[in-house]
């Protein structure tokens, strides 16, 4: 998990001197999904101040599963941060050889197929009559006529890919 969290707090940036409010709501996050912060290998502020009243900071942080060795420490990247005051984050990732066979489902971008379940959802969603719900049931009874609507659009439409160490299925 990454981002630009604009917690500033001591433990992970060594020139502020104070910890944010926000710090524990933050740890209590990571830790339930069993993260733990990151260090980078090149640890440095993340954000560079682009005025004088305001400091260089590290807002910018990387939390990982501690003992997956699939994701690996993190690298700061100041040389290319312009013309953002943020520094660009990367993370190495382990790719084994082994194969994964891992597959999803999906509908391309701009595809005929996309166009065809957005005309598909159009038009069956403009038939639905929504104007006399008076009561929960019948809201419900039209959320369930939409996603029943939905699901059918999406399986007429998609397509199974697969992931593959290879740049190309064979």
């Amino acid at each position: 998990m990454t981002d630009d969290f604009n917690i500033r707090n001591s433990d992970w940036n060594p020139n502020f001197q104070h910890h944010s409010t926000y710090t524990e709501d933050l740890l209590t996050i990571t830790d339930s999904l069993g993260l733990e912060l990151s260090p980078p290998l090149n640890p440095r502020p993340t954000r560079y101040a682009n005025n004088t009243r305001d400091f260089n900071s590290v807002i910018d942080l990387v939390f990982l599963p501690p003992d997956n060795r699939g994701f690996r420490q993190h690298m700061l990247h100041p040389d290319i941060c312009k013309p953002s005051d943020h520094v660009p984050l990367t993370i190495e990732v382990g790719i084994t050889e082994t194969n994964t066979d891992l597959s999803f489902r999906s509908i391309s971008k701009d595809s005929e197929e996309e166009e065809n379940f957005l005309a598909l959802l159009i038009s069956s969603f403009s038939n639905i009559n929504s104007l006399t719900i008076t009561t929960k049931k019948e809201l419900e009874g039209v959320v369930q006529q939409m996603a029943d609507t939905f699901k059918r659009s999406w399986n007429n439409h998609v397509k199974l890919k697969y992931i593959t160490k290879y740049l190309k299925e064979w």
